[in-house]
């Protein structure tokens, strides 16, 4: 395996609470909420759980003595959201962390004013959580996974590892706002490789099994699967296929390459709960002004 670190994006401005928004309460136990978009059982929501987990107590808290934890997982699952996030917002807690863009909606649907710290979102701003990077207003505020023009990137190295490559298929879920700007920035790129793209979409299984077999019917082909909940859910069934059909295919995060994909390029996801960790302290502590952060340390991965 070869690591390659490349540049770290920073943007920052200004995030106040509303006046609702929590004060301290340091004589009471602290509850914190949090919607994982993964399945409970999932080796990776375990550990972004347990870096959570282990940051907050860095900072002073112990759970199960002055701070509670809710999690609730929804498995890619629209009705769970919508379900865990009303039975989270009903538990009171100061603050709520959400894992996912479509988690994240969830949440803001159920409230304007808890203040809400996100995690693995591509584009909060097309997703509707903030006005602009410039001025986010309102209750939400986290971390972005990656700009847009990384997309690219994805289709640059399945090129350079398959340089007979002339088409190729890109995976996505087409429910989810980021894969709008994601496959722009793909096929944007794609102009000058000289290759021709299309979208393969992840509804259910069935559909991925028909086109990819389709799809491996004629030759240079491979794939880019991107990042999202929908297709996080089919990571086994698409790297197995990729396999089955000899098709090079290029993975947004590590996870993927450790459970039998080709290669990755892409950010930490388990890292970014531990800078949420110190936003969620912050607001525990009574802070009603942060700084909302596009941070990336994408690295690749074969």
């Amino acid at each position: 395996m070869r690591r390659r670190d490349f540049i770290k994006v920073i943007a920052g401005a200004a995030i106040s609470w509303p006046l609702g928004a929590r004060a301290q309460q340091p004589d009471k136990m602290r509850r914190v909420g949090v919607l994982m978009q993964f399945a409970a059982d999932d080796p990776e929501g375990q550990r972004s759980v347990a870096a959570l987990q282990q940051a907050l107590q860095r900072l002073g808290w112990s759970e199960g003595r002055d701070v509670q934890i809710d999690i609730r997982w929804s498995r890619n699952d629209v009705d769970r959201d919508r379900k865990y996030a009303a039975e989270l917002i009903a538990l009171a807690p100061e603050v709520i962390l959400g894992s996912g863009t479509l988690q994240v909606a969830a949440l803001q649907h159920v409230t304007h004013a808890l203040p809400i710290v996100f995690v693995g979102v591509s584009d909060p701003v097309g997703a509707g959580f903030i006005d602009s990077l410039a001025r986010p207003g309102g209750n939400v505020t986290g971390f972005m996974i990656f700009e847009y023009s990384m997309s690219g990137k994805w289709l640059e190295l399945l090129k350079q590892i398959t340089p007979r490559l002339t088409r190729a298929a890109v995976l996505r879920d087409a429910i989810n706002p980021a894969g709008i700007a994601q496959f722009g920035a793909i096929r944007a790129t794609a102009s000058s490789l000289g290759v021709d793209v299309s979208p393969i979409g992840v509804h259910d299984d069935g559909e991925i099994r028909r086109a990819l077999a389709a799809f491996a019917r004629s030759a240079d082909g491979g794939l880019v699967v991107t990042p999202s909940a929908g297709v996080s859910g089919y990571r086994n069934l698409i790297i197995a296929l990729a396999a089955q059909y000899k098709l090079p295919a290029v993975y947004a995060f590590r996870d993927n390459v450790t459970n039998g994909g080709l290669i990755s390029y892409g950010p930490d996801l388990v890292d970014q709960f531990r800078p949420a960790a110190g936003y969620v302290d912050r607001i525990l502590k009574g802070e009603k002004k942060l700084t909302f952060l596009c941070k990336c340390r994408p690295s690749s991965n074969w």
